[in-house]
């Protein structure tokens, strides 16, 4: 787990900031799935967004954890 972030003074889970990368990552996707018209195979959109947003998170997480563990 990354350690917890300073911003003014106020201190966040550092999960948090992958949240917010993993969400910002997902957005992309999104709109690059919905550019080439990929959503005309997927039967669920809400479902498939959030277990892409879901995989890219454990990615993230998974990468943090190789790189901050001793």
């Amino acid at each position: 787990m990354p350690p917890e972030l300073n911003i003014y003074g106020l201190y966040v889970p550092g999960f948090f900031g992958l949240m917010l990368a993993a969400y910002i990552t997902s957005l992309v996707v999104r709109h690059v799935a919905s550019q080439t018209g990929f959503y005309a195979l997927v039967w669920h959109r809400a479902a498939f967004d959030l277990a892409v947003y879901a995989i890219i998170l454990g990615i993230f997480f998974s990468l943090t954890r190789m790189l901050v563990a001793p």
